[in-house]
């Protein structure tokens, strides 16, 4: 029987195809850089991947407070939090798990070997320039967890003069944020460094009745800086660094003790890209990234809590043009480090990885196919594949369809966290055939793709635990999931209007139990209409969720809900602007975890210098 999801892909994919070419404008689309797709710079049009790219104008204008607030407004992106901007958070990605996702800083891979999970709540978005979202598995390229998606952030570049921008401003709930850079380059050198401070007094994390229900206020500290510098040796040759340094510590609520955490993120790489020859690039990079996350009670029997990670990766790409096609070699060595208060987490795993990459271009086709091979020295090996096609049907619609392999590898707490985890688990393996169609004339963009992603050995709280010895249940390779949906997006340039409007129709089910996967929604959508004044741009922003449930077993409900965003930015001259942004207008109540309490009606406003 098919799929009501599969029924309303065909029908939307149906309705792009006739709408598309009968849309006047015959302006071909202006062609941006994607790098996440294929570990390399490729135009957009010639990528097969599904994929999203937020530029640095387009970050500026929204007034987003954080880069998951940025996120969510993005389609096939969902988000949970557990209190304000200082809590931890989520990011599911086409209903996959925030650890079935991979996250990069200048292609620097960031997650707690623990959790396997990227710290959200550390990063500030002051620091980011660009951001790339590639939906659908991509193991073949970066290995491990790929199951979901792939998000890189891009810090801050620097080029021409020097430069300099700052911004400050404040707003609800005494909330402040203040940020400089200062950026530039020669045509030998090119550099970038920023700072940033950010603290707010929050709400109240929870509400009743949850146990841990403390109605103070939860505010969050953090302060970051990040940089990048690149030195040419000769055309073609390029040495360069590049650091990420961020430090949170943010309240939470814990019944009658006083309780906080801290999160520290530090990255750091060195480069070297080399064009040997005309038809070969060669990249190697060293990097190590750092996740400290603490738990404290100033007064309490449970004390405090530590667990430091360490990921240190080693990176050989060649990449070889071979007329119109490329064709990528790699190697790659991480090793992964845990050192904290659970004695039982304190170990070190190492993962080697072989992988190659076809790309292919013959006129109105595209084609890729990739494997690779992971070795790793606790859960064993693992071989991912994937293949897929692309056929332009005008210069402006565009067909494609692919077939991806993928797993996630268990993490330190799933392995041996005392009382939860255990060595047995094997990875979690995904199955992803994806199709769809994309019209893009430079004036209006319509997207329709449809997805079926199939898990297994799928990694839950399993109560009673099959293992001996597990009072409380354990993490467990006991079930299946299925991830299916249709993703839908529409852009269109009205003059000086601008209107975006994003649709997800999804089922991600637990096949075992037939339960919907826990905090997902069957629909989510967002619709933003901006407009372009000279001086002035404002915008209307709405976010809409259906219902979803807090638990596997779906007893806890937690209603849907609409949420109203206004924002606008006032140019000065050319150096000087002001931002203003009202969140949640209609004060709506809503809760993205249960017990969880969100942003009321808020206002943030804020003089910036040097942004274009």
């Amino acid at each position: 029987m098919t799929s009501p999801v599969a029924s309303q892909a065909a029908l939307a994919s149906l309705a792009l195809a006739i709408a598309a070419p009968a849309v006047h404008a015959q302006a071909t689309a202006i062609d941006s850089i994607i790098v996440t797709a294929t570990r390399t710079p490729q135009l957009a049009s010639e990528v097969i991947s599904d994929t999203v790219t937020i530029n640095a104008e387009q970050i500026a204008n929204s007034g987003a407070g954080s880069i998951t607030e940025l996120l969510q407004r993005q389609r096939g992106i969902e988000v949970t939090r557990n209190g304000g901007p200082g809590a931890a958070s989520n990011v599911f990605i086409r209903g996959a798990n925030g650890n079935q996702s991979v996250v990069l800083v200048d292609g620097i891979r960031i997650a707690s070997a623990s959790t396997g999970s990227a710290s959200w709540n550390g990063i500030p978005l002051s620091a980011i320039e660009r951001i790339e979202i590639v939906y659908g598995p991509l193991s073949t390229l970066y290995g491990a967890d790929a199951i979901g998606g792939v998000i890189q952030l891009f810090t801050k570049k620097g080029e021409g003069a020097p430069a300099i921008s700052a911004s400050v401003g404040g707003g609800s709930d005494r909330t402040f944020a203040a940020d400089a850079a200062i950026s530039g380059g020669t045509d030998q050198l090119s550099y970038a460094f920023s700072v940033s401070k950010e603290r707010s007094d929050g709400f109240s994390a929870t509400r009743r009745p949850s146990a841990n229900f403390d109605p103070d206020d939860d505010g969050y500290d953090r302060k970051g800086a990040a940089g990048q510098v690149a030195y040419k040796l000769a055309p073609g040759h390029e040495l360069g660094a590049m650091f990420l340094y961020t430090d949170t510590e943010s309240d939470y609520d814990s019944a009658t003790f006083d309780a906080y955490s801290t999160q520290t993120v530090s990255n750091v790489g060195v480069y070297s890209r080399n064009q040997f020859l005309p038809f070969w690039t060669m990249l190697v990079q060293a990097s190590q990234s750092r996740d400290k996350s603490g738990s404290f009670y100033d007064v309490g029997p449970f004390g405090s809590s530590q667990i430091d990670t360490t990921t240190s990766t080693f990176t050989f790409q060649n990449d070889f043009r071979i007329g119109s096609d490329n064709l990528q070699v790699l190697y790659e060595h991480r090793k992964e480090e845990v050192d904290g208060s659970t004695a039982a987490l304190n170990r070190t795993r190492h993962n080697n990885a072989f992988a190659a990459n076809y790309s292919l271009k013959r006129g109105a086709h595209l084609a890729s196919v990739g494997v690779r091979h992971d070795d790793n020295s606790e859960y064993g090996s693992k071989t991912t594949g994937s293949v897929g096609y692309g056929y332009r049907i005008t210069s402006a619609l565009r067909a494609e369809a692919s077939f991806a392999t993928s797993f996630r590898a268990p993490s330190y707490n799933e392995l041996y966290y005392p009382g939860y985890g255990n060595k047995e688990n094997r990875p979690e393996e995904g199955r992803n055939t994806e199709a769809g169609l994309r019209y893009d004339d430079g004036t209006q963009k319509l997207a329709a793709v449809y997805y079926r992603n199939k898990l297994d050995n799928l990694l839950l709280n399993t109560s009673p635990c099959p293992y001996p010895g597990y009072q409380y249940g354990c993490a467990y390779n006991i079930n299946k999931a299925l991830l299916e949906g249709l993703s839908l997006s529409a852009e269109r340039q009205m003059g000086k209007l601008l209107l975006v409007a994003n649709a997800d129709i999804q089922d991600p089910q637990d096949e075992t139990t037939g339960k919907r996967l826990q905090r997902r929604a069957k629909r989510h959508a967002s619709f933003v209409a901006e407009y372009d004044m000279g001086a002035v741009r404002g915008g209307v922003e709405l976010q809409a969720s259906s219902d979803r449930f807090d638990d596997a077993v779906n007893r806890n409900r937690l209603p849907g809900y609409g949420v109203v965003n206004l924002y606008a930015t006032y140019r000065f001259n050319q150096d000087w602007s002001a931002l203003v942004r009202w969140n949640n207008v209609g004060d709506r109540k809503y809760e993205l975890a249960r017990y969880y309490q969100t942003g009321g009606s808020n206002v943030f406003a804020a003089l910036r210098y040097g942004f274009k």
